[in-house]
C-alpha cells in the first residue's frame, strides 16, 4: 500500500504552551501541552483533500466516517472536497456513511475491536470507499475494519487518517493518506476523547497524568 507523505512530529517535540491558546477552563489543569493547533490541522486537512482528489480522479466516492473520534476531521475533509467540486471541472460525486468502532479503555488500545454502531455495509459493493479515521494507533482496528469491508466487495478502499502514532505495539499498518505522524503520547481534542471527555477541545493536545486520573473510567 502506498502512503502519502505526512508531517512528522519528533519524539522530543515539546509542542506549544497552553497559555498561548484558548483552552476551556475546565481542562486547563489536565493537559500537558498543545501538540497540533487547530489552524495547522485546517491547512493540513485542505492539502489532504487536494491529494485525495488528485489520486481518486472523478469517480464517485463513498466517504466512510469512523465514529466518534473521526467526526470533526471527517466533516472538515468533506467540506474541502465539496469546495473543490464547486470550482473544478472534474468534480468527485460524494456520498457519506458512518460506522462506529470501539477499541480503547482509558488510554490503552485493547486490541479487541467492537462494532457498536453504524449502518449495514452491504451497499458498498462495487463502490470506491474512503475510510476517514482520526488516529491509527496499533493498526489493529483498521486491519479489522478493512477485513470487514472486503467481505462486501467494494471496488476500491483507501484510508485517510489525521494522525498516525509511532508505537512499539504497531502491527506495521500505514494508511494511504496521513496528516501527521506523532510520538507515542495519548492525545485528545479535535473530537478525540479520553472516556468521552475532551471532544470539545479545538486543538490536538497531550493529556497529563492528572487528567487521566480525573477522567478515568
Amino acid at each position: 500500500m502506498s502512503q502519502s507523505k505526512c508531517i512528522q512530529i519528533s519524539d522530543d517535540d515539546k509542542g506549544y504552551p497552553l497559555e498561548m491558546f484558548c483552552i476551556p477552563k475546565h481542562y486547563e489543569n489536565h493537559l500537558s501541552h498543545v501538540m497540533i493547533p487547530k489552524g495547522l490541522i485546517d491547512d493540513r486537512t485542505e492539502k489532504l483533500a487536494k491529494d485525495i482528489k488528485e489520486k481518486l480522479s472523478d469517480e464517485p466516492l463513498v466517504c466512510l466516517c469512523v465514529l466518534k473520534g473521526g467526526y470533526k476531521f471527517f466533516a472538515d475533509l468533506v467540506d474541502h472536497l465539496k469546495s473543490m467540486n464547486n470550482v473544478q471541472n472534474d468534480p468527485i460525486p460524494l456520498k457519506v456513511d458512518f460506522i462506529r468502532l470501539r477499541s480503547y479503555v482509558d488510554d490503552k488500545s485493547t486490541g479487541d475491536v467492537e462494532v457498536i454502531g453504524g449502518d449495514a455495509l452491504h451497499h458498498l459493493e462495487g463502490k470506491n470507499v474512503l475510510i476517514v479515521e482520526d488516529i491509527v494507533d496499533t493498526g489493529k482496528t483498521m486491519q479489522y475494519l478493512l477485513r470487514k469491508l472486503q467481505v462486501h466487495n467494494p471496488k476500491s478502499i483507501n484510508v485517510v487518517s489525521l494522525l498516525v502514532k509511532r508505537t512499539p505495539l504497531s502491527v506495521g499498518y500505514k494508511p494511504d493518506f496521513a496528516g501527521f505522524e506523532i510520538p507515542n503520547h495519548f492525545v485528545i481534542g479535535y473530537a478525540l476523547d479520553y472516556n468521552e471527555y475532551f471532544r470539545d477541545l479545538q486543538h490536538v493536545c497531550v493529556i497529563n497524568e492528572a487528567g487521566k486520573l480525573k477522567y478515568a473510567s
